[in-house]
């Protein structure tokens, strides 16, 4: 299956990096160039492992997802319930590690497979462009955020607007 990878190291500790990843809201749609509406399902309030959310992209698609795991600070992912026609499978990991200086690497993958297969061929170079250039523009956008008092203000005061 094609995949798409994307790093970045940011200047906080995992904890706090994993915090900001995990943003929901209006923090989130303040950093997150990918998101315009995202939600949890089924009267979830928090993510956790099961936990199912819809995202609806700001290029068109929508999708509902489930967190197939969810292990704060290090690690989060998520696979596709249900979504766009041309995906017969989608699934996304990111990763946080210490750096030697006290920073963190963020390392997001997302893995994918493309229906029907007659199509692959065509839309699988498209789908590494395309996913390559939003995951870039994602962790670009996530390691601002790292920096951003108000988003950082929010991660240590969640119950902050």
């Amino acid at each position: 299956m094609p995949q798409v990878t994307a790093r970045v190291v940011v200047p906080l500790d995992p904890a706090t990096a994993f915090a900001v990843s995990q943003t929901t809201g209006e923090v989130r749609l303040t950093w997150d160039p990918f998101i315009r509406e995202q939600h949890f399902l089924h009267g979830a309030t928090t993510p956790g492992k099961g936990v199912q959310t819809l995202t609806k992209a700001r290029i068109g698609p929508t999708m509902i997802s489930r967190y197939a795991s969810y292990r704060p600070p290090t690690s989060v992912g998520m696979t596709m319930v249900k979504g766009p026609w041309f995906f017969a499978s989608f699934g996304g990991g990111w990763r946080f590690k210490p750096t030697d200086d006290g920073a963190t690497e963020a390392v997001w993958k997302y893995t994918y497979a493309i229906r029907p297969s007659w199509l692959r061929f065509v839309a699988e170079p498209i789908g590494q462009w395309l996913l390559g250039r939003e995951i870039r523009a994602r962790i670009d956008a996530f390691a601002r955020a790292c920096q951003d008092p108000d988003v950082l203000a929010a991660v240590a005061d969640p119950s902050a607007p």
